[in-house]
């Protein structure tokens, strides 16, 4: 990577601030929506790697790696921020960390076996499924009054984990419409998942790592599917940047939070649909 850029510092400049610039929106949206910034993360580095020589057979692994990387710290910093706030629900964390970290495991395999078009896949139905109920259920519509208890809520936490550490996220995109869904207060459901992100990066990063190592189409600068010249470049601001979100989701009004939360998924999911169709 650092040979491809080097011939051209003008776009390096370029293409290192945009990756500062992802990282403080990321940043922003990690403190603002409890999503951990892969949100974000993920497609923009899918949509600039190719540009600094990145083989398309390790692309989608090495966006979700470096993704889940970068989600560790955030994590840390956003929800540090909530739990000041008192948004983090850590009952609610107890009961479905063990089940999470199971999912993360699981999903963590699937995503060191399937091919990079697989995960890309993935990712935009996910997201976009998610964004279409957040944006289009009604305000007050929820399944049932609190968040069910057993193994629908063990079935639940598996879910976030497997879904989110494939798709290199910090798993507010998924914990946090199902929490509403079962009449959880959003402000609480994104202060919980700024944690839950935690649980799902660490293992996760480290898995996609070792799963990378020794492949010799990675980049320089990767530590198996995890690339460190993208990672120091997006952390900074990305870290600067989530107690700002973390304030604004306190201050916001909930259903501006459910719109904007929405909004990116859907933009984030289309961006990967085409360019799905445009490699075809």
């Amino acid at each position: 990577m650092i040979e491809t850029i080097a011939v051209d510092p003008v776009f390096f400049a370029s293409f290192a601030a945009a990756l500062v610039f992802t990282g403080a929106i990321a940043g922003v949206l990690a403190g603002l929506l409890g999503v951990g910034g892969g949100i974000v993360i993920v497609p923009v580095l899918f949509l600039l790697f190719p540009f600094v020589g990145v083989e398309s057979s390790v692309l989608m692994h090495l966006a979700v790696g470096t993704s889940l990387a970068t989600i560790i710290p955030t994590s840390i910093i956003s929800a540090r921020s909530h739990h000041k706030l008192g948004g983090v629900d850590f009952e609610l964390l107890k009961s479905w960390a063990p089940l999470i970290f199971i999912g993360v495991l699981f999903g963590s395999f699937v995503g060191a076996v399937v091919k990079g078009e697989v995960l890309t896949l993935i990712f935009a139905i996910v997201a976009i499924i998610v964004a279409v109920n957040m944006a289009f259920r009604k305000e007050g519509m929820t399944l049932a009054d609190e968040l069910p208890t057993g193994i629908i809520r063990h079935s639940l936490g598996l879910l976030v984990g497997s879904f989110s550490v494939v798709m290199g996220i910090g798993g507010g995109t998924l914990s946090v419409p199902i929490l509403t869904v079962f009449n959880y207060p959003i402000r609480r459901a994104v202060g919980t998942a700024s944690a839950i992100g935690l649980i799902i990066a660490l293992p996760g990063a480290i898995s996609f790592i070792l799963s990378g190592l020794g492949n010799p189409d990675l980049p320089i600068g990767s530590v198996g599917y995890a690339n460190f010249i993208g990672f120091t470049l997006i952390v900074p601001s990305t870290m600067l940047m989530a107690p700002i979100g973390a304030k604004i989701a306190h201050s916001i009004n909930p259903a501006r939070l459910r719109l904007a939360f929405s909004f990116f998924l859907l933009l984030t999911s289309l961006r990967m649909f085409y360019s799905l169709i445009s490699a075809i």
